[in-house]
C-alpha cells in the first residue's frame, strides 16, 4: 500500500489549520498592510519547493507556500471580522515598510 497520499492529506489539513491561527494572530499584531510581503514569502516558498529532491519536503513546502498566499488574501476579511468584534481588536499595529504605497493597492480576495 502507498500511504503517501493519505499522510500528505492529513499534513495538508494540519498546515491549513495552522493557517487559520496565524492569519488571526498576524492581522491582530501586524495588520492587513503586510499582505504583499506574505504573498511574496509564499511565492518564494513555493519556488523553493521546486528545488527539493524529497517528495515529502517538496510537497509540504508547496502546501505551506500556498497556505501563506491564501492567508495573505484573508488579512482583509480578518480585519473586518476584528472590527466587528468577532475577534480581539488591537489598534496599535506594526506598520510595514512602504505602508503609504501599499495603502493605495487593493488587497487580494480569493
Amino acid at each position: 500500500m502507498n500511504w503517501f497520499g493519505l499522510l500528505l492529506g492529513v499534513t495538508t489539513l494540519f498546515v491549513i489549520g495552522l493557517g487559520f491561527f496565524w492569519v488571526i494572530r498576524g492581522e491582530r499584531f501586524f495588520g492587513l498592510l503586510w499582505w504583499p510581503y506574505v504573498i511574496a514569502l509564499g511565492a518564494l516558498v513555493i519556488g523553493a519547493s521546486l528545488f527539493i529532491q524529497s517528495n515529502w519536503g517538496s510537497a509540504l513546502l508547496g502546501v505551506f507556500g500556498a497556505s501563506l498566499i491564501w492567508g495573505a488574501s484573508e488579512f482583509k476579511e480578518q480585519a473586518v471580522r476584528a472590527e466587528l468584534g468577532w475577534y480581539p481588536f488591537q489598534g496599535k499595529k506594526i506598520q510595514p515598510p512602504f505602508a503609504e504605497i501599499i495603502k493605495r493597492w487593493h488587497a487580494p480576495h480569493l
